[in-house]
């Protein structure tokens, strides 16, 4: 029976206490405090007491000066999600495969695809398509069939980012291509004269980068769709390129 427990001393403490003893343990303590009890697990799940473990890790969400980038995750979710990165800690589960037709090394077809993870879809570029794939609701899997694709290029799709509902893609034709998830309205405009290799967008915003060694900036806005804002000349092809999450 309960009543033959007396209670520990420890909740006689303020929590602003608990948490600063709580403050002095690494990640590992941490970990094996929240497995004794609830109330001990909910305590040692606070956000206050992962920040700093956070800050030093890798890809946890926050920059140098402590902004906090995911405000919306757990930070000890994204600490957990970064020393499994660290540790190489997965596992493999073969969800998708395809058969590639045989092409000259490094031609457009050889490309791999790139892919997305959006809540219960998983967007994979394939050729000139993009395909959402559902997520198996009853294990690791995914449907083999697409529940939706997004198509507008004339050849392979290098790249492409998922936005708020919207996706924006580049691809070999040098062409960007702006969907709206969830709605037909979609458009394409000529961004560079040879492939698009890295697109990002946010706001009223798309900037590119492509092999004509040019990254450019695109507008969004009503009237304007299209229209190129900016280009920057490099003394190479342009492989990776985004705004920056902080403006």
């Amino acid at each position: 029976p309960r009543s033959s427990f007396p209670p520990s001393p420890l909740w006689a403490l303020p929590e602003e206490l608990l948490l600063l003893i709580c403050s002095y343990l690494d990640v590992q303590a941490l970990g094996r405090l929240g497995q004794v009890c609830r109330r001990l697990r909910f305590l040692s799940s606070r956000d206050l007491l992962w920040r700093r473990i956070a800050r030093g890790c890798l890809n946890s969400g926050f920059t140098q000066l402590g902004t906090d980038l995911a405000p919306g995750i757990p930070v000890k979710e994204r600490v957990k999600v970064s020393q499994n990165w660290r540790h190489g800690r997965c596992r493999r589960e073969m969800v998708l495969k395809w058969k590639c037709k045989q092409v000259a090394p490094f031609s457009s077809a050889s490309l791999m695809p790139w892919m997305e993870l959006d809540g219960e879809y998983l967007y994979l570029s394939q050729a000139e398509n993009i395909q959402a794939h559902r997520l198996c609701a009853d294990g690791p899997g995914l449907h083999r069939h697409p529940q939706a694709v997004f198509s507008g290029h004339q050849e392979d799709v290098c790249r492409f980012v998922l936005v708020n509902s919207h996706i924006v893609s580049g691809g070999g034709d040098g062409n960007i291509v702006f969907h709206k998830i969830h709605g037909s309205y979609s458009f394409k405009f000529s961004a560079h004269e040879q492939e698009v290799n890295c697109v990002d967008f946010q706001g009223g915003l798309i900037v590119s980068g492509s092999r004509d060694r040019t990254a450019k900036v695109w507008s969004l806005s009503v009237g304007g769709v299209g229209q190129c804002l900016h280009t920057v000349q490099t003394e190479d092809r342009v492989w990776s390129i985004a705004i920056s999450p902080l403006l």
